[in-house]
Formats: C-alpha cells, structure tokens, sequence
C-alpha cells in the first residue's frame, strides 16, 4: 500500500457506495406501483426491468446506473488527481467497487439490489481509457449479438476488464506508468475480487448456461424469453 494513502482509498469507496444507492429499477418500479424485486428474475438490474416494465424503463435503468459509476469516478479524480495521480487508476477501481457494492448491496433495501454489471460498464466508461474502452466492447457486443445471453457477456466483460488492465498494467501504458509495483497489485486484486463477486451473484445463470436452459435477450423484435441478466 502507498504510504498515506489510506484515506483517499476509503474516500473514494464510500463516495461511490453513496452512488451506488441510486436503485434505478427500484424507483422506477415504485413509480409505477411495484417492487421489481418481487417481479421476474427477482433482480434490481437493467434486464429484469427491461423484461417487466419495457424497454423504456430498461434502458433508462442502464443510463443511470452507467452514469452513476461515470460520475463517482469523475468526482474522485476532481478530488485526488493533484495529490495522487500514482495512483488514480486505483482510486478510480475504489470509486467503481464502491458503486458495485452500493448497487448491489443497499442498505436501505435489506442489502438486496442488483448484480452491478451496468454499473461496471459506467465504470470502464470512467476509467477514461481508450484501449480497456476498445477491448471490452470487442469482447461484450460479439458475445451478445452472437449468443443473445446478457449473462455470459456480462461475465466475459469482468474477465477481459482484468485481463486488460493487467496488460496494460503490466506494459505501463498511460495513466499505469507511473504506478508502483504494489499499486497495480493492489488494482488488479480489487478487480478480481469485483469478478469474483459478479460471477458469485450470477451463479443461477453460470446453472443455467451449462445446462442450456438460460433464456436470451434480444434487442429487437422478441424472439424468446429471457431469464436473468443484469
């Protein structure tokens, strides 16, 4: 751990909880007289909305929770970009865990929220790399239009978000060139941890992916049902 460093590491992780607590789903729901955690796959995320209140109601769900991640890293760099920038890149992974944590587990919701991938995807957008943006969207789109799974893209999107910014960790590309050694350790074990827990809450689907039984999305006309995604 960098020396005198703890606090901005905290800072970030509680600012990003803070947005995390933005249940998108959930009000949308309230608005319009439901729990949407009582409907559907049960899950407070952007597929399951999408699936019972409409695509309107979906896509404004992966607006806002793409945004909040967006706007906790943006408000975390204002902050520490002067004073650390050894270790942004890590501040910036805080804020995303933090807004993971906060949608997945809202404390005001019994801990019981969403599964925090359109918030990963708010946070590779913030991370504001060009390469990590190229890379997931090659590994994210062609699963998903190939395969129709939302899960299975979600899960790739975890893995290839490790595996660039262990690449471009490791290569000191950017913003990771003037990381310490023990900074990018520290980054890439917060990003397996966050894996770690994506592939935890999608573990029904994991079941159902290697059984066959998952049920697909499609962006256009319906052609099947869908279970669970984000």
């Amino acid at each position: 751990m960098e020396p005198h460093s703890l606090a901005p590491r905290i800072i970030c992780l509680v600012t990003g909880y803070a947005f995390g607590l933005i249940q998108t789903s959930y009000f949308i729901g309230k608005a319009k007289g439901i729990d949407i955690r009582d409907y559907g796959s049960g899950n407070a995320g952007t597929t399951n909305t999408m699936r019972t209140l409409g695509k309107k109601a979906g896509i404004i769900t992966l607006a806002v929770d793409m945004l909040k991640a967006i706007a906790a890293i943006f408000i975390s760099w204002l902050l520490f970009h002067n004073t650390y920038p050894e270790i942004m890149p890590l501040l910036k992974v805080y804020a995303g865990a933090g807004v993971v944590l906060g949608h997945d587990f809202p404390f005001y919701l019994n801990f019981r929220g969403g599964k925090g991938i359109a918030a990963t995807a708010g946070m590779i957008i913030g991370m504001w790399n060009l390469e990590i943006f190229i890379f997931e969207a090659f590994v994210f789109f062609p699963v998903f239009f190939i395969t129709h799974y939302v899960s299975l893209g979600s899960l790739l999107l975890y893995v290839g978000f490790v595996v660039i910014s262990i690449i471009l960790g490791q290569l000191h590309v950017g913003e990771f060139a003037v990381m310490s050694r023990s900074a990018l350790c520290e980054m890439y074990i917060v990003l397996l941890v966050l894996t770690a827990l994506a592939f935890y809450r999608h573990r029904d689907n994991i079941k159902r992916l290697l059984n066959g039984t998952e049920r697909k999305t499609y962006l256009g006309k319906k052609k099947g049902g869908e279970q669970d995604g984000k």
